[in-house]
Order: structure tokens, then sequence, then C-alpha cells
């Protein structure tokens, strides 16, 4: 309408009311899950500059305990969103990438100064290289049903957790110093589990573990109650024993999906004959070494 224009009846505007449909409960309780954890995280970022570093890898384990719980809730109740999906991607780059960054520059990393923060950086980015290499792995429709069995490169979760190993052997009976002639292996260790979170090197997946079988159930209830018990008890100490096991696992994860990455490989080529030998090779010639 031209300026000085009178305006006319029909030119009456409808207000426009933008209508939201109703959002069910079973979507909202899989994000309420991520909130906390994201909450959880940023309390341990407080808890590490209060110099509570013992609260703040509290804060930490508990945001990882809740990171695997609202995806399995999302699947469980059929609540999965991709709403859903990006605010915990958001949420565990905070968790996992930025808080324990923190946690560990509070506490030894800042007796280098500008190294240590370079370390806490590399951390932290790498933290978000593996999430976003994770998101676009997800669709990839040609990725094989086997995948689904490990991880590429270290769940931004459990590099949370081993990033932290220096102050559990600080916090524990170990009482490893909190000192600046340590504070270079501090650093050497931080950047090794940030590159193994941003490499390809392929770790087990628990998401396909199987049903436990009947016979089998009142052991696994036991150990687990066990396990919980020490981990109340000596907190430190057992988070030093899991981050050590898990550690052992990555050999036995990578010579595995080597196996099935040849076995893969050499099913195509029988099932294509000649014409898939190279297509073969070239599977063999990308498997991971150890």
């Amino acid at each position: 309408m031209e300026m000085g224009q009178a305006n006319t009846p029909g030119d009456a505007q409808i207000p426009m009311r933008r209508r939201f449909g109703r959002v069910p409960v079973r979507v909202i309780l899989p994000n309420l899950v991520t909130l906390l954890a994201l909450c959880m995280g940023l309390t341990a970022i407080r808890f590490a500059f209060e110099g509570r570093f013992d609260h703040a890898v509290i804060a930490i384990i508990v945001a990882a305990i809740l990171d695997g719980l609202d995806g399995r809730l999302a699947r469980a109740i059929s609540g999965t969103s991709r709403f859903g999906a990006e605010l915990d991607s958001l949420a565990d780059f905070i968790d996992f990438g930025v808080a324990p960054a923190l946690v560990l520059y509070f506490w030894g990393l800042h007796e280098f100064k500008s190294a240590g923060w370079v370390a806490a950086l590399i951390f932290a980015i790498a933290a978000a290289l593996r999430l976003a290499r994770f998101n676009v792995m997800i669709d990839d429709p040609e990725r094989p049903a086997w995948h689904g069995h490990f991880f590429t490169g270290m769940p931004a979760p459990a590099g949370a957790i081993l990033a932290l190993m220096p102050l559990y052997l600080h916090l524990s009976v170990v009482g490893l110093p909190n000192s600046k002639a340590f504070a270079p292996y501090y650093i050497a260790y931080v950047i090794a589990i940030a590159f193994l979170m941003a490499s390809r090197i392929p770790h087990f997946s628990g998401k396909s573990a199987g049903r436990v079988p009947r016979e089998y159930v009142i052991f696994v209830l036991f150990g687990i109650a066990a396990l919980l018990l020490l981990l109340a008890t000596y907190p430190m100490e057992m988070l030093i024993a899991l981050s050590l096991a898990y550690l052992a696992t990555i050999p036995l994860a990578v010579r595995s999906f080597n196996a099935r990455t040849a076995a893969d490989a050499a099913e195509k080529a029988a099932a294509g004959g000649p014409e898939t030998v190279a297509a073969a090779d070239d599977g063999r010639a990308g498997s991971v070494q150890p």
C-alpha cells in the first residue's frame, strides 16, 4: 500500500494465529532427562571453579549415566524426535567436552598455563568433532548393520570419564600429586584421549547388547549390585579400575572390527564373483590397524 492511501474495508487484515500441536508426554520425558544431564555438566563446572573436584567428578559421572538413559527411554516409549536428537548432541558437547576440559584445567592443567589451556581446547574440539561425525554417520543408509556393534572413535561420555583419570589417581588412595612436575604428563594423557575420540579407531558399543539368558539373570543382578556397592564405597578406585578395563578392550575391538570387515568383503566377493575382488581388497585395506 502506498503512503497516504486510505485503508478500505477489504484491506482489513485477519489476525494470524500460530497453532501449536500438542506434544505427547512420551516425547517430553526423554528431553527432561537430557536437560538434567546438561544441568549436571554445568554443575560440574561450578564445582571445579569452587575447588570441589570430587563433586565435579560425580556430577560428570551422573551426566554420563543420564545420557545413557535418555536415548534408551526414548526408544522404549517411542518418544524419539529430531528435536531430542539435536538437544542430546548439544548437551553431550557441554557435558563431555566442555565440562571435563574445564575441570581438568582448574585442577592441574593450569600449572602450565597456555599449554594446559591448549590441551583443554584440543579435548573440547575433539569431543565436538566426535559428536558431529556420529550425527552424520547415523544417517548413512549404506552403513552395514554389523557396524552397530561398534563406535567409530571413542564415545564422548567414555572420553570424558577416561580423561579424568589423573583426577581419580589424585583423589584415590594412590594420591598422585597435583604439581607442576606432573602437569606435562597430564597434558599428554588428555591429548591422547582426545585423539582416540577424534580418530576412526573402533570401540565396542553396548547399545547392541542382547537379552540376558534366564539362567544368568541372578549372576548379572549380583554383579551389578556388587559394582554399585563398590562404586559407592570406593568411587575413585573403582573408576580407575573401570577406566583401565575399558582401555584394555580397545585392541579387542580393533581386532573384531577388522575380522568382520574382512569377512564382509569376502562375502561380497563370493556373491559378486570376480568383478568384486577389487572391492574386497579395498575393504581389507581399509581395516583399522591396532
